[in-house]
């Protein structure tokens, strides 16, 4: 019998660990898998990314593909791990999708986070955008930092405005509207 190829080996992790009080952010895991698609195909997860549930095969792009941010760009998304309970939770970290998108946000720290349903108004959100910034932001002090967010995503929103990103335009994405915002840097 052939062995998967996910006992094979165990590939050194390209994702810095970063801690906060209550979460563990770290690479991505095989063993995420089970979780996240799980995580994924909950109404209250998907109702703000694209309104249908994501299959198996899905999230386990998405993974290789935040895996992919960090090999090539230098950056990427964070696992979210409750240290508490060691359970994965979802993702935070910044992009660069090259999203067919007016305007444009190609070329930009694209930052994102998702979280497990359950774990909703703990605060979660809060620490792991927080830990994110102070990761990136020293390292790409002169990169613009954008996201995107539904605009019925009130909790998302508030995130974003709790770490300084305004909303600089509306558009459509995939035929759906979506708020375009940016967190202004410093001025040197």
């Amino acid at each position: 019998m052939t062995q998967p190829l996910s006992l094979l080996a165990t590939p050194p992790s390209l994702v810095p660990e970063l801690e906060t009080p209550d979460l563990l952010l770290r690479g991505p895991r095989i063993t995420d898998l089970p979780e996240a698609a799980t995580i994924a195909a909950d109404p209250a997860f998907y109702r703000y990314l694209g309104n249908k549930p994501q299959t198996e095969e899905d999230t386990w792009r998405r993974m290789l593909g935040q895996q992919g941010h960090w090999s090539l760009l230098g950056f990427g998304a964070w696992a979210i791990e409750e240290k508490a309970t060691g359970r994965y939770l979802g993702t935070v970290g910044f992009f660069d999708f090259q999203r067919d998108l007016t305007p444009s946000l190609k070329g930009t720290l694209e930052a994102g986070w998702v979280l497990a349903p359950r774990v909703h108004g703990l605060g979660y959100a809060s620490q792991a955008v927080q830990a994110a910034l102070n990761w990136v932001e020293p390292r790409f002090p002169t990169a613009r930092i954008t996201c995107i967010i539904d605009p019925d995503n009130t909790a998302s929103l508030a995130v974003a405005r709790k770490f300084g990103f305004r909303e600089f335009a509306r558009t459509t994405y995939h035929s759906e509207p979506i708020v375009l915002l940016e967190r202004p840097r410093p001025q040197a």
